[in-house]
């Protein structure tokens, strides 16, 4: 019956949504402003040339250089993108500041549809020997009740499925397998600047470990020097929020409630997570509002974990979590949160984390950034010569709008979700969490077609937004059944409110027409440039 309702609202809501959707892009492209391209605040390489002949101590390399690619970063994104244009033919010289197994406790989830771009550039096989773990959905637990959630790989190959593993193993994996290749060299440095000449970047400047500065050039530069990037401000506007910070702890020889699923529980006042990082060891993320957390050194934060968070820890996992923190190896990371905004900048394009983030709750940061990596490889694969700086500028632009469906359709999703997640003590924000907990709790099309997103299986845009309002509108529904008081009605007009306010900021941001009318932007349709 709870169907055949819900049903029946979508075909009434529906015509309104798409309609008031249109109008919202409408407006909202009228008050827009054009950008105009900046050249990027950056080292000029004269100037670099000047102080090299005054005895500034930089080393330079021909103007030429050596490769046809720098990348500045070997990270998820840097590691991956070096063995892609490698194995296109291009000469790929890779600059990262540390070279050594990175130990973090994010970028640890990799969705199905990652997984599926992992595979488009022949880098599954990175996930092999490193004990990574198959991940086949989530299970969602709110006040002593749970649901399970299946990603949707029935029409997938039986090896697609979602992965979890130890985040520095994986990266490894791939700079081993790019430094394979006879184009690509890793080498170990800190880039400082980029080098730019005539409104064009040229190259970088970088630091050796034992402080020697030296100088390399390439026709193309690509920044994938992460969340704490420093290259930024010279190829975009960034504009990073920190909703909230992760303490990360790793639970010991025990099992999750349900095996090879990611686990959510909507705690108060944000959410925790488990999951499976080997097959001895499940990650938990607990997620603290704001930018302060309790301190670790003088037992705040044990103490945090052990009063406020582990009474709402299922009972399976609370022994092991105890333990977990008395153990005391905590950790503690920002999340961070910045729309894509690029400066278009001939010699430059930004990628990774370094360009565009969103909430780690939902675990889509790698897959964006595989995404995008599939897309630049195709855009450049046309290009032979990628030495006229400012027709493959103009080219890539193209790059900016192909990317937005799938970046942004995760990108809303994460931002959203962990707003719904967070406790809240607005009457109409707890209708909100409790309508999507029981929303995604009806199964088929009401918990499929959610997951799918998620999963970034089906990365569309407009499901996003009406799957977002059948949430607020089901919401509204139970306020109003069997009798709609004036004091219901009002609640759910603010439910609507509240909904409203969760996602269209986020969308305004993301940039309506690129995320939901791709077509109607000319960089669409760029052609490569004839060689």
């Amino acid at each position: 019956a709870i169907l055949t309702k819900m049903a029946m609202i979508d075909e009434y809501i529906l015509g309104g949504f798409v309609a008031s959707l249109f109008g919202f892009a409408l407006v909202y492209n009228l008050r827009r402003n054009v950008r105009k391209t900046r050249v990027p605040k950056a080292v000029r390489a004269d100037e670099s040339l000047e102080r090299s002949a005054a005895g500034g101590g930089v080393r330079e390399e021909a103007a030429g250089g050596d490769a046809d690619i720098i990348i500045v970063g070997a990270g998820v994104a840097g590691a991956a993108l070096a063995y892609t244009l490698g194995k296109e033919g291009r000469r790929v010289r890779v600059i990262e500041r540390d070279l050594t197994e990175p130990d973090r406790i994010v970028g640890e989830l990799l969705q199905p549809g990652g997984y599926l771009q992992l595979i488009e550039l022949g880098l599954e096989d990175c996930l092999e020997d490193v004990d990574a773990q198959r991940v086949f959905g989530y299970a969602l637990y709110k006040d002593g009740r749970n649901t399970k959630l299946s990603y949707p790989l029935e029409k997938f190959h039986s090896d697609v499925s979602g992965r979890s593993f130890h985040n520095g193993r994986f990266i490894q994996r791939m700079r081993e397998k790019a430094a394979t290749l006879p184009n690509v060299r890793l080498e170990q440095g800190t880039v400082t600047s980029l080098l730019e000449e005539k409104g064009a970047v040229k190259g970088v400047q970088y630091k050796t470990k034992n402080g020697e500065t030296f100088t390399a050039y390439a026709p193309l530069t690509i920044v994938c020097d992460g969340c704490f990037s420093n290259l930024r401000r010279s190829l975009c506007t960034p504009k990073v929020d920190v909703p909230s910070c992760f303490v990360g702890l790793v639970l010991e020889n025990c099992e999750l409630p349900y095996a090879n699923h990611g686990h959510v529980i909507l705690a108060d006042p944000s959410p925790i997570l488990f999951y499976p990082i080997s097959s001895t060891e499940i990650r938990c993320l607990v997620d603290i509002p704001g930018q302060k957390v309790p301190s670790i050194a003088n037992g705040e934060m044990a103490n945090y974990l052990k009063t406020v968070v582990a009474p709402q820890v299922p009972p399976e996992l609370h022994g092991p979590f105890i333990d977990a923190t008395e153990k005391g190896n905590i950790k503690t990371m920002p999340n961070r949160s910045m729309p894509a905004n690029p400066q278009p900048t001939p010699g430059a394009i930004l990628m990774g984390d370094a360009f565009n983030m969103r909430h780690p709750l939902t675990g889509g940061g790698m897959t964006v950034a595989l995404s995008d990596i599939v897309i630049l490889r195709d855009l450049l694969r046309p290009i032979r010569d990628l030495n006229d700086a400012s027709t493959l500028c103009k080219y890539l632009e193209s790059f900016y709008t192909l990317r937005k469906p799938v970046a942004s359709t995760i990108n809303t999703l994460a931002g959203a979700l962990h707003k719904v997640f967070c406790a809240s003590p607005d009457p109409a924000r707890k209708e909100m969490r409790e309508a999507c907990f029981d929303y995604l709790s009806l199964g088929g099309v009401f918990s499929s077609g959610p997951i799918a997103l998620l999963s970034g299986l089906n990365p569309r845009p407009l499901s996003l937004f009406l799957h977002f309002f059948a949430v607020a509108i089901y919401g509204v529904g139970r306020l109003l059944i069997p009798f709609p008081s004036p004091q219901r009605v009002w609640l759910g007009a603010r439910l609507l409110l509240v909904a409203s306010g969760i996602i269209f900021p986020i969308i305004k941001a993301e940039g309506v027409r690129q995320m939901f009318f791709p077509a109607t932007v000319p960089a669409y349709y760029r052609a490569p440039p004839v060689s």
